[in-house]
């Protein structure tokens, strides 16, 4: 056994090194969503089953709980063509071998001491452009996964430290964007070159057996600490549903249902009444449900350590006719919209049982957004980009405006640099009023993004998600406010005929896009918030005067100031 003093110095330092692999491909990638949204992740992963050691900070914590699978995909790879040899490293994107979606790129390499195999270490990023029916790849008509982008399974792109540049030419071959798939490939490799160079430092300080022990320790307390807080719960079945808009092909509701059950110190997360397969990309892997649970149980149990002692004491129950258990060739390339949409249910289910550990539902959906064309010269360009929302109302506060999808730490992609590398100019971004769900503590804001085309022309399509059922609040909270999108044309302003999916939108120069994004759900009732808070928002423009008195039962005077004797009369006949 480590002691406690040396296991709480280690744990830092072994989080430093995903930490320093995160930093190495953010500064190094050419693709803004990695350089800056910090589309991407790193970990150290176990030599034999996968499991996740250390996660990185700063990137997407759904992806290293979906790298668990991708490394044992690669245990298993090494089994049946023999053993890895050091200095391979294998590349793949399979969604529904350890993946997410077919832009998510995985590097996995083995980690050798001593000539024996003592851990992976591994690097997934988010490339711009890997193929398929529209540039971006977030297809929203998909039907199979061949329309979304190219696949590679599991395929070694060093063997024995040597370089296999075919592979890098049929993944550079066929994407739309080359030169940024071959600096983003070239940031991933240099990033695992550092892990392995202060894993190494590491272990040459306090040896093998020590770190080794360390591992063991950091995920038994984890397991530990997270069935101690499940059995602190009451015993019963929680269940919790919520609905996607449509799969992009019928216009039909999806749902989304959850039913977990706590007893004693397990707790089951049950599916099960979930929507079967659908047509469209918005299905996802097992491996991806997994690490959408994996995510959301981290946001409500914030005090356990992020390895893969999370989950031992958790039972995820997925049919496998389920939309949530897809396998090739279904489509899974809006798998974003589905995963946020499970976080909400968690949410939703806890807090029914235990209200002062979770926050309303955030604004639930990327709106994967993608402009290209061909610039004068006949360069091709290529923006994708996702954009913010409020995240929900929680125990201690308003939620926060305007941020980006709880399932990461990502940032979203500043006006600045993606006007610089692209021919648009945006006209208006900014919060979006009323757009909060209201509640005691308010549902942080949404944003309002407008578009110009500075080019003769481009393609444009939409993935998004929440423009028919709102991000829904907890504990009484309120709704906030659904998507909305426009795109201007020679006739006027148009929406798309299934509300937030569309594809081959055709703009000109001069014409606009307009995204509006939802808020986050409120927490707690509205009419207990502070009549002083809700005159604050005004003055601030986040919520309106006729907001203030029909969802707050505030008055506020001409002056901007708390109308008192109005305010008491307006809440004395609330609910009545």
């Amino acid at each position: 056994m480590v002691d406690p003093v040396t296991l709480a110095v280690l744990k830092g330092r072994l989080e430093q090194i995903a930490d320093e692999m995160d930093a190495t491909l953010f500064r190094s990638a050419f693709n803004p969503i990695i350089a800056e949204a910090h589309d991407a992740s790193h970990g150290i992963y176990d030599a034999v089953t996968g499991a996740t050691l250390v996660q990185g900070k700063s990137g997407l914590p759904i992806f290293v709980g979906a790298m668990s699978f991708a490394v044992k995909t690669v245990i298993d790879k090494a089994a049946r063509d023999g053993a890895p040899d050091d200095g391979d490293v294998y590349i793949f994107n399979d969604p529904y071998d350890g993946g997410t979606h077919l832009s998510d790129f995985r590097l996995v390499r083995p980690y050798f001491r001593d000539g024996e195999l003592f851990c992976y270490l591994a690097s997934v990023g988010h490339w711009h452009d890997v193929g398929g029916n529209v540039p971006g790849n977030y297809n929203p008509v998909a039907t199979e996964c061949f329309q979304e982008g190219m696949l590679i399974p599991p395929v070694k792109l060093f063997r024995k430290g040597e370089l296999q540049q075919d592979i890098v030419d049929i993944c550079q071959a066929n994407s739309r964007q080359p030169g940024s798939l071959y600096g983003d490939l070239n940031g991933q490799i240099n990033a695992l070159d550092l892990g392995v160079a202060r894993l190494t430092a590491l272990l040459d300080e306090y040896g093998a057996k020590t770190i080794t022990g360390a591992f063991v320790e950091l995920i038994a307390r984890a397991a530990q600490l997270m069935a101690a807080n499940i059995a602190d719960l009451p015993d019963g079945t929680y269940s919790c549903d919520d609905w996607l808009d449509n799969d992009g092909i019928v216009d039909e509701p999806l749902k989304i249902a959850l039913d977990l059950t706590i007893a004693r110190d397990r707790m089951t997360l049950d599916f099960s009444r979930s929507a079967k397969a659908c047509a469209g990309p918005v299905n996802i892997a097992r491996s991806t449900t997994v690490a959408s649970c994996y995510v959301g149980l981290k946001h409500v149990f914030t005090d356990v350590p992020a390895n893969a002692g999370v989950l031992e004491p958790i039972e995820i129950i997925t049919p496998e006719d389920s939309m949530l258990c897809v396998s090739a060739p279904k489509p899974v390339g809006g798998y974003t919209e589905t995963i946020l949409r499970i976080i909400d249910v968690i949410f939703g289910a806890i807090a029914q049982v235990a209200p002062d550990r979770v926050n309303g539902c955030a604004y639930g959906t990327i709106n994967a957004l993608s402009l290209a064309g061909h610039r004068a010269n006949g360069q091709r360009w290529v923006m994708f980009s996702f954009f913010g929302g409020g995240h929900g109302g929680n125990p201690e506060g308003d939620g926060l405006n305007h941020g980006n999808a709880p399932i990461s730490t990502a940032t979203i992609p500043p006006a600045e640099i993606l006007e610089a590398a692209y021919p648009v100019m945006f006209t208006q971004w900014a919060l979006r009023p009323d757009s909060g769900g209201p509640g005691q503590h308010r549902g942080g804001l949404g944003a309002i993004y407008e578009i110009e085309l500075l080019e003769e022309q481009a393609d444009v399509f939409l993935f998004g998600e929440r423009g028919k059922y709102a991000p829904p609040g907890v504990f009484g909270g309120g709704s906030a406010a659904k998507t909305t999108f426009g795109f201007e044309q020679d006739d006027g302003i148009h929406t798309p005929p299934m509300v937030s999916k569309m594809v081959g939108i055709d703009i000109r120069r001069g014409q606009k896009l307009r995204l509006e994004t939802p808020g986050g759900g409120g927490y707690g009732d509205a009419y207990t918030r502070q009549p002083d808070m809700v005159a604050r928002d005004v003055q601030l423009g986040y919520v309106s005067l006729d907001a203030a008195r029909n969802a707050y039962h505030v008055a506020i005077s001409s002056t901007g100031a708390v109308d008192e004797a109005a305010t008491a009369k307006l809440r004395a006949t609330a609910g009545k």
